[in-house]
């Protein structure tokens, strides 16, 4: 028996072991691969900037770690912005040094200042765009804090400088793009077919009553990170291949549409909430078959949309279906007209999101289903993703940086310290690399613990091993073990930190020069300028109002609520695509201040839930207010429809009303909201009842009654942080209460 079972297990176990190595290979074999790229690239640099003779081969090894990435076109674009930074400082500082060569307090004032500058543009910009500024202020200060001390060879500096950074830049991406090459391409690609189907579950589950809050909330915070992580994945693989800049339009467009297409449906999905609560059971009975039919639209032949090819047919059937809904519609309101119990408003208001959304979704598949083709004509599109930040935020940041620097550089002037020029220069480089972290107190005090244990292991290195070895061979040979750990370190989430700053420091330390010098105290002296360097730059990071402290959580709440006065304000031309532009605007913008409170707040779910009930409120009366002024924008000229009119004097009061409601909620500003809604929902009303005006333009109208009358239910919901406004003033007694009840 045992052996007829051996016999029969022996077939499966070639398919077993093809099975766990495929598993491996996706998981740490990656790693693995990474790395081996990683060291190949730092020994190629070395190599060369050995080979042309250059002053710091070390340079070029650190420019490897600083811009290696996993992916190809994360280090093309990382190399990018890092030649464009370099060259940027590089002009800055000869600049600097030829103004203040003999003063050195003002030299390092000058560059503290424009260390801060570039810090505060690097928190204030997004993904590689960052780096760039970043490396604009710490190129000024690696070059310019050593040339200072000799002018005269300045120059000459700067230029083998910037050769040993370029050295390393092109080692980089050329073993990226030659050595078992990750596209940033292909993980876009699976972040559209998987955002698309869950897009479609999560649809499909809502109109059929199976999705609760949590859950809805739980995916829309998903959709947020989605959206802002598909912004930087598509900004990066432009620079990949050719295939990726022809697409690029249509990415950027489908990121745009998805972004529109689930806050419309969130609004539909609140607003027939809101009307069985009300008991509005006739609307919700006569809407209610039409949501049933757009399920059965997502999906071939029964099967889920997964591909480009079943988008497009899962585009024609919207289409058909959009087509063919107003008539349908107007069918169905005829039928209620006859009854005059129900309130042909809350039809009107369900009847209106929901064309808009079929509409939404419609657009939104037809652009996943144009990306199976290299070129079409939808990929002209002009309107980005503009991510939004706090510019207080920004500017702590600088000031914060320029503070650590000019009070190190201070330091480095009073005592003489043969190693104050490498004090101040990685203060600078520390304040602004770690500007952009959620948590750059933690950030920084890692990287002190990783350099740290890399000026040990460097002093090893050097002083044990370095004396006993000769030829390049040898060299990467001993080089190897030191590197991989830290490496391999930058490849663990929770080892980050300590990996990069034991790769780039240890680099510097104990990176090889063409003719090597012993000298320990040297070693000694910068391994505890860097130290001392990053602890400085923590303390000031968990002092001068740290980033993690509520207070920016705080700020960027109001920057969220603060995209309502845009959509409210916000210039809104006579053409449709400045509508876009707005709307884009509003969109990307509120989603990205979204994903930085959210980021802020890792371990608390309490304000996590509340920023997102705020990000609902936002994104539902923002839209409807840019559906308002959008049709009132596009009102035909006439003097019944004049901007002098009473009707529109009360439209204009009503966004002004939203508008200082969510610039400063209040109870008393959202009385004022809710009575200035209700005048212009009766002024609108009484205008339709006083002329008869054409068919359009008496839809248009209703349509315009529709985006109010969903606004002011928005304002009324419970479940929203407006309602409970004024739910906690009417507990503490507030008399002015009796205005909301009245309307």
């Amino acid at each position: 028996m045992s052996t007829n079972h051996s016999v029969s297990r022996t077939p499966q176990a070639p398919g077993v072991l093809y099975a766990a190595f495929v598993d491996w290979a996706r998981t740490d074999g990656r790693t693995w691969i990474y790395l081996l790229k990683a060291l190949a690239a730092c020994f190629l640099a070395l190599g060369i900037a050995m080979k042309l003779d250059l002053p710091q081969p070390r340079t070029a090894m650190t420019t490897v770690f600083i811009v290696m990435q996993p992916q190809s076109g994360m280090v093309f674009a990382k190399s990018f912005y890092r030649i464009c930074g370099t060259l940027i400082g590089l002009v800055v500082m000869l600049a600097l040094i030829g103004l203040f060569a003999q003063q050195p307090e003002l030299f390092i004032v000058s560059t503290a200042i424009w260390v801060g500058i570039c810090t505060a543009g690097a928190a204030r910009n997004r993904n590689f765009r960052s780096y760039g500024f970043v490396l604009a202020g710490y190129t000024a200060a690696l070059i310019g804090i050593p040339a200072s001390q000799h002018p005269d060879g300045a120059f000459m500096t700067a230029l083998t400088r910037v050769a040993e950074v370029v050295v390393g830049i092109i080692c980089s991406g050329v073993v990226s793009a030659l050595v078992f090459p990750e596209h940033a391409g292909e993980q876009m690609r699976g972040t559209v077919r998987a955002r698309f189907s869950s897009f479609v579950d999560y649809v499909c589950a809502a109109l059929s009553g199976k999705a609760d809050r949590a859950r809805i909330e739980d995916t829309n915070a998903k959709f947020v990170a989605d959206i802002v992580g598909f912004e930087a994945v598509r900004s990066v693989a432009v620079f990949e291949s050719p295939d990726s800049r022809m697409r690029n339009g249509r990415l950027s467009r489908l990121n745009s549409e998805f972004m529109t297409a689930s806050t419309r449906f969130h609004a539909l999905h609140q607003l027939m909430n809101r009307l069985r609560a009300a008991g509005a059971t006739a609307a919700v009975a006569a809407l209610e078959p039409y949501f049933r039919e757009i399920a059965p639209l997502l999906s071939k032949s029964g099967e889920p949309v997964l591909t480009a090819a079943d988008a497009a047919h899962a585009a024609a059937q919207l289409e058909t279906y959009k087509a063919e809904l107003p008539k349908r519609v107007r069918a169905t309101r005829a039928e209620l007209e006859g009854d005059a119990d129900v309130p042909l408003l809350d039809f009107d208001t369900g009847a209106e999101l929901l064309y808009r959304f079929v509409d939404d979704l419609h657009a939104y598949a037809a652009t996943y289903a144009s990306l199976a083709v290299a070129t079409h004509e939808r990929e002209r599109w002009i309107e980005r993703y503009e991510p939004k930040t706090n510019g207080i935020a920004a500017g702590v940041a600088g000031l914060r940086a320029a503070i650590v620097m000019s009070i190190l550089g201070a330091f480095w002037i009073a005592t003489a310290w043969p190693s104050g020029a490498t004090l101040t220069l990685d203060a600078a480089a520390v304040c602004a690399l770690a500007s952009s972290s959620p948590n750059p107190t933690r950030t920084v005090f890692q990287m002190a613990a990783g350099t740290t244990l890399s000026s040990l292991l460097a002093m090893v290195l050097t002083f044990g091993i370095y004396p006993h070895i000769d030829g390049f061979p040898l060299l990467c040979v001993a080089l190897t073990p030191f590197l991989a750990l830290g490496v391999w370190m930058t490849t663990r989430p929770k080892l980050a930190g300590y990996g990069v700053g034991y790769c780039i420091f240890f680099c510097y330390l104990a990176g090889p020069d063409n003719v090597i010098h012993y000298d320990p105290s040297s070693v000694i002296n910068d391994a505890l300028a860097l130290v001392i360097s990053m602890l400085v730059a923590s303390i000031a990071f968990a002092v001068l109002l740290p980033p993690s402290t509520p207070w920016l959580r705080n700020r960027l709440l109001n920057d969220l609520r603060a995209q309502v006065v845009l959509a409210c304000r916000g210039h809104i031309g006579p053409r449709w695509e400045r509508l876009w532009r707005l709307r884009t605007r509003f969109e990307s913008g509120t989603r990205d201040l979204m994903h930085q409170i959210n980021a802020l707040a890792p371990n608390e779910p309490d304000v996590k839930r509340d920023t997102m009930r705020w990000m609902f409120a936002v994104l539902e009366t923002g839209n409807a207010a840019i559906d308002l002024r959008s049709e009132i924008a596009t009102l035909p000229r006439d003097a019944r429809y004049g901007p002098s009119m009473p009707w529109r004097v009360t439209l204009r009061a009503t966004c002004d009303a939203i508008a200082r409601l969510f610039a400063r909620p209040r109870p008393e500003r959202l009385d004022h909201a809710l009575a200035a809604t209700a005048d212009a929902i009766a002024a609108v009303q009484q205008t339709l009842a006083t002329f008869k005006p054409p068919r359009e333009e008496r839809h248009q109208l209703q349509r315009i009654l529709s985006h109010l009358h969903f606004i002011r239910s928005a304002l009324l919901d419970p479940q929203s942080p407006l309602g409970q406004l004024g739910t906690d003033a009417d507990a503490s007694g507030d008399a002015s209460q009796g205005v909301r009840h009245a309307t």
